[in-house]
């Protein structure tokens, strides 16, 4: 077994960590935001970017402009239910999302609420690294690998882990400073 090999299932998780926090608000609008949003419109659940083009005109304001207006409803009440504290003002064919400045108070639970995601992703980090080390203990037990090759094995897996820990914790960090903004 080559450890190196599993650095692309780690990397899957640390993608993940970043699109999950992507949707975290900040004090600027970005599309990210609101993309993921999951809208019920025609008998399914679908992206706002999907259905939509969202633009970001001003430092603190998103359009929306679905591309068949019949799902503009759908959309805000998409947003709504989502509560992410965007005020949201229906103009027709478009819809403007508005981001109220933060206060002391959303400030800390928007952090809150980031550092379970980060928690999250490390959780998924150790859930990884205990299933690969299943295995390295398991081809030890087949008489695949020696006693030696899995502690090597095991350390440098441990190695790896630390690795992406670290990366999950700067992703976390740089986060937390763009909301203290």
């Amino acid at each position: 077994m080559n450890i190196q090999d599993k650095r692309q299932d780690f990397q899957k998780v640390i993608e993940h960590i970043n699109q999950d926090i992507s949707g975290v608000r900040t004090n600027r609008a970005t599309p990210s935001l609101i993309e993921n949003i999951k809208v019920d419109i025609y008998g399914s659940k679908m992206p706002v970017n999907q259905i939509a083009s969202i633009s970001c005109p001003e430092p603190k304001q998103l359009l929306v402009e679905p591309w068949d207006k019949t799902v503009l409803k759908n959309i805000e009440k998409a947003i709504e239910t989502a509560s992410i504290g965007l005020v949201i003002k229906n103009e027709g064919n478009f819809l403007r999302l508005s981001i109220p400045s933060m206060t002391e108070e959303t400030r800390k639970e928007i952090i809150k609420m980031l550092r379970e995601k980060i928690e999250n992703g490390k959780i998924s980090l150790r859930g990884l690294r205990d299933k690969i080390k299943e295995e390295i203990i398991k081809q030890e037990k087949n008489k695949e690998i020696s006693e030696d090759e899995k502690y090597s094995l095991i350390e440098e897996l441990d190695k790896i882990t630390r690795e992406y820990n670290d990366q999950v914790e700067e992703i976390g960090e740089k986060k937390e400073k763009e909301i203290q903004l």
